[in-house]
């Protein structure tokens, strides 16, 4: 490269912009930083370390399972401008792997040119529920009709039960949620900013996993079926792919993307959706990282979601999202009743089945329906990963010491 000693200015100029072509995204002067450091962020550097990218991580939980698999962990808030701002400002890219953080330090730092996936505009929009609720109504996105509310006081006297209210921030793993059947029930609702859905009579929970790259290509994996464990209000069971005709497929294909197109979204984003009784395809919310409803795609699809979610931050090539064989995810919990040291009660059992994986997130203490880990069952026939997935569920327990 000739340098231009005359006009110095537009010479250091083309030096950056040529250094930043040559750039690799691998090696070690390749700084990825990540918020967050639990199990989706583990998964995420497995797959990470296969592509030699480097991913650094900040978290409030010094054990955290990311802890030990970082190229360097910070231990410090999520929710502090200056903890995340610091974080950040020595990285090429930032992304999370889980909501509730800092959005204006995301901001500042992507005003000062670092590379924000997602971007921050779009995550002040799905950090909030009420947001996102509106995001869908402007962009004529199909949902549940709802009523944005500040206080429990202002709930009581326009609703009557039964319906669904959450929490518009902090919610997570089902909690910030709930069903409120009657009247009974109005001494339990939230008293913070919260939304009123009406309570829509389902047939089936669905969720579309896409990716999006900044080059706007994108790519959706098949439609998978949740069932919940009701007690703890969490996915216990996930089929791919889900038992739906080819038109209600194509009917989430499309809302998913939809919206992830219509957010400008980059990276990966979990579309949660509701099929009426009518058949009707509604959007439920939506996650923008990796998440439980991907979690198959590690063993039951060409390309895991936290490869694909590496892939669509890094402006890379998107990979295939073909299954492999249908697959059976079982989210792996706290047995209730059991807080301490973590025992895994079975775990030798279930190695000696074919077909079945098992990801335990490193987690050291156990407690009630605590996400300890998750288990894939793969098989040619969906029926007998099925039944073996209930087998499983069955007989692995996590107890305490």
């Amino acid at each position: 490269m000739k340098i231009d000693l005359k006009n110095l200015d537009s010479t250091i100029e083309e030096i950056f912009i040529f250094a930043a072509m040559i750039q690799n995204w691998y090696g070690k002067d390749f700084r990825l930083g990540m918020l967050g450091g639990g199990q989706l962020g583990r998964m995420f550097i497995q797959e990470s370390m296969n592509y030699d990218v480097q991913v650094h991580c900040l978290d409030p939980a010094r054990e955290a399972p990311c802890a030990h698999l970082a190229t360097t962990f910070t231990v410090g808030s999520l929710q502090d401008f200056d903890t995340v701002y610091n974080f950040g400002k020595d990285k090429d890219l930032i992304t999370i792997e889980i909501e509730n953080v800092n959005i204006e330090a995301l901001e500042k730092l992507e005003s000062e040119g670092i590379k924000v996936c997602p971007q921050p505009r779009t995550l002040r929009i799905i950090k909030d529920k009420g947001l996102q609720k509106e995001f869908y109504a402007q962009n004529d996105l199909p949902t549940a009709p709802f009523q944005l509310y500040a206080h429990a006081s202002e709930v009581k006297a326009n609703e009557k039960a039964p319906f669904v209210q959450k929490l518009r921030t902090g919610g997570y793993d089902g909690k910030g949620v709930q069903v409120i059947k009657s009247e009974a029930d109005f001494g339990n609702l939230f008293d913070a900013p919260n939304i009123v859905e009406t309570l829509i009579p389902f047939d089936k929970e669905l969720s579309v996993i896409v990716a999006r790259n900044e080059k706007g290509e994108t790519i959706s994996y098949p439609t998978v079926e949740c069932e919940f464990n009701p007690e703890a209000n969490l996915v216990e069971f996930l089929f791919s792919p889900a038992q739906i005709s080819p038109e209600i497929e194509a009917q989430a294909q499309k809302v998913a993307l939809d919206v992830v197109n219509k957010l400008d979204f980059i990276g990966i984003l979990a579309v949660e959706l509701f099929l009426t009784k009518e058949g009707e395809i509604l959007i439920n919310e939506i996650a923008p990282r990796p998440h439980n409803s991907g979690h198959h795609t590690i063993e039951g699809n060409i390309t895991s979601q936290f490869e694909q979610h590496m892939r669509s931050i890094l402006n890379l090539p998107l990979g295939a999202t073909d299954i492999i064989k249908p697959s059976v995810m079982i989210n792996v919990l706290g047995e209730k009743g059991y807080e301490g040291k973590a025992w895994y009660e079975g775990l030798e059992k279930m190695m000696a089945i074919p077909g079945v994986h098992a990801h335990l997130y490193g987690k050291q203490k156990t407690k009630s329906f605590r996400k300890m880990g998750h288990v894939t069952v793969c098989h040619n026939d969906l029926q007998k990963a099925k039944e073996k997935a209930r087998d499983v569920l069955g007989f692995l327990k996590v107890k305490s010491h």
